[in-house]
């Protein structure tokens, strides 16, 4: 089984990245599970004097994160960079070295967040996580909302490249996993 830790980079109650990515739940592939992270906007602001008696909020996300085998982060772009709340995740979980080499995928609603994309691979690559640039996926959503971005997520043509696309990081992880045992 391998177990995938979806992350959304917005906060919104309404995100179209949110909506992708309990697409990708209902898209993954036998063998393949994939589970929605919803707790980003109640984790405190990092503060490094927590490390070591990490918050509640922190303390689950350090759970979920390493109990799984990848990561699927989608993320959207606020004035060209990494949603607030995205970067405070991640620099929770900065120190945390079990997480060096973990693959992550990711995911986009716009074909206009290059930007956001870009600063979130640099952090990715400085915390020494290994993006899958063959499982990112991009579904054109920009101006949709989510209940308009719904239809559209649940074609079969949408899902079947979703469930490709988890197939693909799927793959990716099982090869580094049974690397690790020989």
């Amino acid at each position: 089984m391998i177990r995938i830790l979806a992350i959304s980079g917005s906060v919104r109650a309404a995100s179209t990245n949110t909506a992708l990515l309990r697409a990708a739940v209902k898209a993954a592939p036998e063998g393949v599970v994939v589970t929605l992270y919803e707790g980003l906007g109640s984790l405190p602001i990092f503060n490094p004097d927590h490390t070591e008696d990490l918050p509640p909020a922190a303390a689950e996300l350090r759970r979920l994160v390493l109990g799984c085998d990848g990561l699927l982060i989608s993320s959207p772009e606020y004035a060209h960079g990494v949603p607030g709340g995205m970067k405070n995740a991640l620099d929770w979980m900065v120190g945390w070295g079990e997480l060096a080499y973990r693959p992550v995928a990711l995911y986009n609603t716009s074909p206009y967040g290059e930007h956001a994309r870009a600063a979130l691979a640099e952090v990715l690559v400085t915390m020494s996580l290994s993006i899958v640039p063959e499982a990112a996926f991009t579904l054109h959503l920009r101006g949709s909302k989510p209940e308009e971005a719904a239809p559209k997520l649940a074609t079969a043509e949408a899902q079947e490249k979703l469930r490709n696309a988890l197939g693909i990081f799927a793959g990716v992880i099982y090869v580094q996993q049974t690397a690790k045992l020989t």
